[in-house]
């Protein structure tokens, strides 16, 4: 966050012009999408908006970073993840999806500086620990993806709940319930990196 913007409290205002050129109104510069991404690291706040119409599209250029970035090789989204989120769209539980991701990617994000400067340090080089720490995550996620999805366990059978071996139906649990369990499962998460940061001081 520049100084500026610690003053002022606003965002950096970006406008894109209709030859798609963006341009940053507090540096008086043209910048790239390479600039935005920097920006985007280094915590800097910022909307985008149409030159002409002053309509918000942060949205969209977020988006347009993230494929570009996808595009140079990063390979940050995991197929699997990709086709589960598209499943999700217009799918009847849309809604929860977006405050399920940001709730857990604050939560790694919170997380990622114990996991580097903790582990890495008093682990030994800590690769083990890092790795499994990020399955832990990953498995976070993809268990709730599946709970979400419509392709997903336990939603198989449309009328009611998904069968076991035995032939009994066996109660779904509600969707309130596991975004409960997800969430214990992520503070559980805190509490593991607090006690390991503890006990290695």
């Amino acid at each position: 966050m520049t100084d500026d913007q610690a003053k002022t409290g606003e965002p950096v205002i970006i406008k894109k012009y209709a030859n798609r050129r963006l341009y940053n109104t507090q540096t008086s510069s043209y910048v790239t999408l390479d600039h935005l991404c920097e920006m985007v690291k280094q915590g800097t706040d910022f909307e985008v908006r149409d030159a002409r119409t002053g309509e918000d599209i942060t949205r969209s250029v977020l988006t347009q970073i993230i494929f570009e970035e996808e595009g140079k090789g990063q390979n940050l989204l995991p197929i699997r993840f990709l086709r589960q989120l598209i499943r999700m769209y217009g799918d009847s539980l849309q809604a929860f999806v977006p405050g399920y991701l940001d709730l857990s990617m604050e939560s790694f994000a919170k997380n990622q500086e114990q996991m580097r400067n903790r582990l890495a340090e008093a682990l030994g080089g800590g690769t083990s620990a890092l790795e499994a720490m990020t399955r832990q995550n990953l498995a976070i996620f993809e268990r709730a993806m599946k709970m979400f999805s419509p392709f997903g366990a336990g939603r198989e059978d449309e009328r009611g709940a998904a069968r076991p071996a035995n032939g009994t139906a066996e109660a779904p649990a509600r969707p309130s319930e596991e975004i409960s369990e997800l969430k214990s499962e992520i503070e559980a998460m805190r509490r593991q990196l607090a006690e390991l940061a503890r006990e290695r001081k």
